[in-house]
């Protein structure tokens, strides 16, 4: 039987982790740091050195920072955070830019001097900005979480300062209590009115995103060409809802996203499918809403091995959750989410991030179909069996494995993304 422990544990990863972002959560957390970097300083920044880790680098080199008038990369994140943010929206800090301040934006990156420079840190978030105006200096550091200002200083004097680690979970809700039966029953039993608002945010701004990708021209326009050339049935539209939401989103779209696992991305991926798939068959709000947080919690229990950012893509760990909320919405027992899971991270697990850009969106289909065809497999009486590569007995202890292939094993492989991206790629 679920603990209220466990229980209440798991609300409050829901609420840690379902939050509203207004663009790549990468470049606005760089917003986010450049506009509190401006209130500490009390001055606008005359000029600014950023020391990033990697991943930092590889999330924000090609997506479209969003209110910038089309500019992407480092320097127009900090400037557009700088010069329009406002820190207390958190990740939506520069939702409400109006386009005449797009002017501002791009002469900030023009005239002022944005260093950026690749951190010597282990940690794979890691954002430090230094800011000078006249005699006066100021820093803002955010480490592991995307809205995780660890310190802060003025003039050399510390102002803020949280412990910090190389770990990914600092100042969060402690997620080994995440176990898929556990997850399950959860999701049997909680009472919606607990985490309603959480779910019905994030159904309400994916689809909506998803809705505008869809409609109009974003990026490789994945959704509408998966509707177009491919057959029109429920798995077709799952995939194609969500790749068209990330394809929005990644080409600079200013419509907001509920987040998860600190990425929007994931966000889309987990809900959008469900939302989909509720609507084909016809089933009620609170049987999605119960779905949907097994696409999450099952989401999340992935990305607590893996890390929030890695060489590992995180619209796998997304689209195997969106598999486990089908198999939720169709079956319900505990056997087929768990053959669900198994065989689609069988199928797709070791697809690399190399950062945020239009192919996430057909990623993400590949992801949605992994999840769809994980179920499918468990229909059909096949299932991919311990000892057949990374997967071993026990749907928890297979998703253990993946934590260690992504974390461990894919280390290199991201520092030599990194180099490719950085060194042979304009």
């Amino acid at each position: 039987m679920l603990t209220t422990e466990i229980k209440n544990a798991y609300i409050s990863i829901l609420r840690e982790e379902l939050m509203p972002a207004t663009g790549c959560t990468e470049p606005i957390a760089l917003a986010y740091a450049a506009a509190r970097l401006r209130e500490v300083l009390g001055a606008m920044p005359e000029r600014i050195r950023a020391e990033v880790s990697g991943n930092i680098i590889k999330n924000v080199k090609s997506v479209i920072v969003p209110n910038t008038g089309g500019m992407k990369g480092i320097q127009a994140a900090i400037a557009a955070g700088a010069a329009a943010g406002d820190a207390g929206k958190l990740l939506q800090v520069i939702s409400d830019v109006p386009e005449e301040k797009h002017g501002a934006i791009a002469a900030y990156v023009r005239d002022v001097p944005i260093e950026v420079a690749c951190a010597d840190t282990t940690r794979m978030l890691d954002i430090r900005l230094t800011g000078w105006a006249g005699e006066h200096s100021a820093l803002v550091h955010i480490a592991n979480s995307h809205s995780n200002i660890v310190r802060e200083e003025k003039d050399g004097a510390a102002l803020l300062e949280k412990p910090v680690t190389d770990s990914a979970e600092d100042n969060l809700t402690d997620k080994s209590v995440l176990k898929v039966a556990d997850i399950l029953e959860f999701a049997d039993t909680v009472d919606l009115d607990e985490v309603r608002e959480l779910l019905e945010q994030q159904l309400s701004c994916n689809t909506a995103i998803a809705e505008e990708g869809l409609k109009n021209n974003w990026g490789a326009n994945i959704g509408s060409i998966l509707l177009r050339d491919y057959p029109e049935d429920i798995k077709t539209e799952a995939k194609a809802w969500a790749a068209a939401g990330s394809d929005a989103r990644m080409s600079g779209c200013e419509m907001p996203v509920v987040i998860l696992s600190g990425s929007g991305n994931q966000g889309i991926t987990a809900s959008v499918p469900l939302a989909r798939y509720a609507a084909h068959l016809g089933v009620d709000r609170e049987k999605l809403y119960r779905a949907l947080l097994v696409s999450d919690l099952v989401t999340v229990h992935q990305k607590s091995g893996i890390g929030r950012l890695s060489a590992y893509c995180g619209a796998v760990s997304a689209g195997v959750g969106a598999g486990a909320g089908v198999a939720y919405l169709l079956d319900g027992s505990y056997e087929a989410v768990a053959h669900t899971i198994v065989n689609a991270v069988a199928i797709i697990s070791g697809t690399i991030c190399d950062g945020a850009k239009p192919s996430c969106a057909a990623k993400i289909a590949a992801s949605v179909d992994a999840g769809i065809l994980g179920y499918h497999m468990y229909r059909g009486g096949q299932e991919f069996k311990g000892g057949d590569g990374i997967v071993t007995k026990g749907v928890d202890d297979t998703i253990a494995n993946i934590g260690i292939l992504a974390k461990e094993g894919m280390r290199q492989t991201d520092r030599t993304i990194l180099e490719i991206m950085t060194e042979r790629c304009s």
